[in-house]
């Protein structure tokens, strides 16, 4: 077992952890946890206010931001993909103001946050001892959203990407574990996997974030040819899965979350893999048209760019001084 990593409901203490070095990160979890004694509407007040700061304090975000919104949204005037900036920049806030809840919250408050919508469509599957793949979208209440899932539905499995300082992490972990669920990492095997989800345990699939050219194939998303894992089919039929597009939304009045449930996508997987993978993105690039500034427009999207492409975002600071540093004799 790795330092830090949950069992049960209590995060594990590794010795080392409780290093000076990482009393800063032990402040920040001390401060969302407390956050999340708040009522949520007070979350919700908080949060949407230290997004909107943040939009002033992080403007390499911002730009990339900007640079998605022109690219996905193009209907929209100039002043109105602003407005979303703005407003998407205020459910950012929100989101980590609320992380405390996923990593603390009784089932009992989480179930007066939470709200879900056409259930039915998964606990009708999983009755039926069917296979499932839960396709969660990068909308900005995913991480709240998959807890309530955990609590309130199923436990699961989740990819898992380790964060950078080990407390965080742990804490990160212990989160999304604590209900029952088990991450899984990139080199885990596939077919264990298959075996787990044949065994009635759904598999949280995310999958839009660039994963470069080596590990995606492109496939069109708003348009732009965006670099995509093309692994949703595969899974699929290897499982013999039903795909069921979940997605998560703070409610605009700040009294909570909603988690959408839509119906498992007929005639899929294909066996065309490009085919599979341009229908996911279309799928997903519907729902964002329906709540469009709750998408997570900072990430770098369209990072990767087919041969002979410009690029869609101005090269951050880090990579303009490594250049620098490269070119000096």
């Amino acid at each position: 077992m790795t330092p830090g990593m949950a069992t049960g409901n209590k995060p594990v203490m590794a010795p080392a952890l409780l290093a000076p070095r990482h009393w800063p990160a032990w402040a920040a979890v001390g401060l969302f946890r407390l956050l999340a004694l708040l009522p949520f509407g007070a979350q919700a007040g908080l949060g949407r206010a230290l997004g909107r700061a943040a939009y002033w304090l992080v403007p390499g975000r911002r730009k990339v931001a900007r640079a998605n919104l022109r690219i996905c949204l193009p209907e929209k005037t100039d002043a109105e993909r602003e407005r979303l900036l703005r407003e998407h920049f205020g459910w950012l806030g929100l989101a980590a103001v609320c992380q405390g809840l996923s990593w603390a919250a009784p089932v009992e408050r989480l179930r007066r946050i939470i709200r879900l919508r056409g259930r039915e469509h998964i606990d009708t599957l999983i009755a039926e001892g069917r296979p499932v793949i839960v396709l969660v979208p990068h909308f900005v209440g995913l991480e709240l959203g998959g807890t309530g899932f955990t609590a309130m539905v199923h436990s699961g499995m989740y990819m898992y990407q380790r964060i950078r300082s080990p407390v965080i992490d742990a804490q990160v972990k212990h989160g999304r574990t604590r209900f029952g669920s088990i991450p899984v990492e990139r080199h885990d095997d596939l077919r264990g996997l298959v075996r787990e989800m044949k065994r009635g345990t759904p598999f949280f699939y995310l999958p839009d974030q660039d994963p470069g050219r080596r590990r995606g194939v492109f496939a069109p998303f708003c348009g732009m040819p965006a670099a995509t894992v093309p692994t949703l089919g595969r899974i699929a039929r290897m499982a013999g899965a039903a795909v069921v597009p979940t997605f998560a939304r703070f409610l605009p009045d700040g009294s909570g979350l909603e988690l959408i449930f839509d119906p498992p996508l007929a005639d899929f997987p294909s066996g065309d893999t490009q085919a599979d993978t341009a229908r996911m993105n279309a799928v997903i690039e519907a729902r964002l048209r329906h709540m469009p500034a709750q998408y997570f427009w900072v990430h770098r999207r369209f990072k990767t760019r087919p041969e002979g492409e410009a690029p869609v975002y101005a090269e951050s600071r880090g990579k303009r001084r490594k250049r620098r540093r490269a070119q000096r004799p």
